[in-house]
């Protein structure tokens, strides 16, 4: 691991979507955000929506007929991967906070370890949306040549303060319940209050005062009672069901090791600046998009990646999108995201 220590083995989830060509030339790899799984579309063997289900598949702007797709649950997450949740082979318990120091890299070597498994020696294209987005870069910095293209969204090459903040206060409000207990909580008894909280700081991030104001306005809730300081709001309401969903789908440990590792990640360290990181990237053209109401991660940031690989030689093409659902804007509003999706990729062949 890049910040020490070591996992004796590896276990990554990956799902697969169309087919290898023969000279293993049409490759696509899809890294996720902090806590999707490795199902991103719909398959014969899950027929059940992906988490991306309108961007993947057949005749879709990542299209399964033409491209061969690998998405991996994430190095340090719970959904099938190895990390905190799971067990360490030396004490037969879960690794909970004696898991070794999670980095963006980490996640980027073991993606990297899987495609060598798989006979993907190059990729044709890295997609990386959030924090798949700092995975790319970090895949680029550390394999060299190994990617054609790259399609990146509302990424960054490091975190500004203030999402560096709203994570610091998500990783306290789990660490604050009694039930996280240093990080020997049961599986029976998780420290819930404290993943609702931070997933609601998350959510509150993730969409924009915008999208807020015109969904939900002053309207009054009726889905849970009404107490003395209790919920008023539907803005409230949204965001307890929202938290209420994630409880108990998610580890607390992984929440707070990814998290981690996205506050850590700098792709310039060891660098003068962000051209010399990528200076050896190899990429021929990259679609880098970001969002106007993305505060976590600001559109300048995108424009930062956009314009230093296009001082690299690449054919970049970069988009500032209008839209009001703020950072989940990839996630959403696909009226937007589709068409830019498409045309990138038709340019490809």
């Amino acid at each position: 691991m890049k910040r020490g220590g070591e996992l004796p083995d590896v276990r990554l989830a990956y799902e697969t979507w169309g087919k290898l060509n023969a000279d293993n030339s049409n490759a696509v790899m899809v890294f996720t955000g902090l806590s999707p799984g490795a199902h991103a579309a719909s398959s014969e063997l899950d027929p059940s929506d992906g988490w991306w289900e309108p961007m993947i598949g057949p005749g879709k702007p990542i299209d399964t007929d033409r491209y061969f797709v690998v998405c991996a649950n994430s190095l340090g997450s719970c959904r099938g991967s190895t990390g905190p949740s799971s067990e360490n082979p030396a004490t037969g318990k879960a690794w909970r906070t004696e898991f070794p120091e999670l980095s963006i890299e980490d996640i980027a070597a073991s993606s990297h370890a899987l495609l060598q498994h798989l006979g993907i020696e190059r990729l044709k294209v890295l997609v990386g949306p959030s924090m798949g987005g700092m995975t790319s870069l970090s895949y680029l910095n550390q394999f060299p040549g190994q990617a054609e293209h790259m399609l990146s969204i509302s990424g960054c090459a490091a975190a500004e303060p203030y999402a560096i903040a709203v994570r610091s206060l998500q990783r306290e409000a789990i660490c604050s319940d009694r039930l996280w207990k240093d990080g020997n909580y049961t599986d029976e008894k998780w420290p819930q209050t404290g993943m609702r909280m931070a997933r609601k700081l998350g959510m509150m991030t993730y969409r924009s005062a915008f999208e807020w104001k015109n969904r939900f306005g002053r309207e009054r809730q009726d889905r849970y009672p009404q107490q003395t300081w209790g919920m008023y709001f539907q803005i409230e309401s949204y965001l307890q069901a929202a938290s209420d969903r994630f409880i108990g789908a998610f580890d607390p440990a992984s929440y707070i090791y990814l998290s981690r590792a996205m506050d850590w990640f700098d792709v310039t360290d060891g660098s003068a600046d962000l051209d010399e990181a990528l200076k050896n990237s190899g990429l021929q053209t990259a679609c880098v998009i970001g969002v106007e109401t993305d505060v976590l991660f600001p559109v300048r940031q995108q424009a930062a990646i956009a314009d230093a690989l296009s001082r690299l030689g690449a054919m970049v093409d970069f988009y500032a999108m209008p839209s009001h659902e703020g950072h989940d804007a990839f996630l959403v509003d696909y009226d937007r995201f589709l068409p830019v999706v498409a045309d990138y990729f038709n340019k490809l062949d």
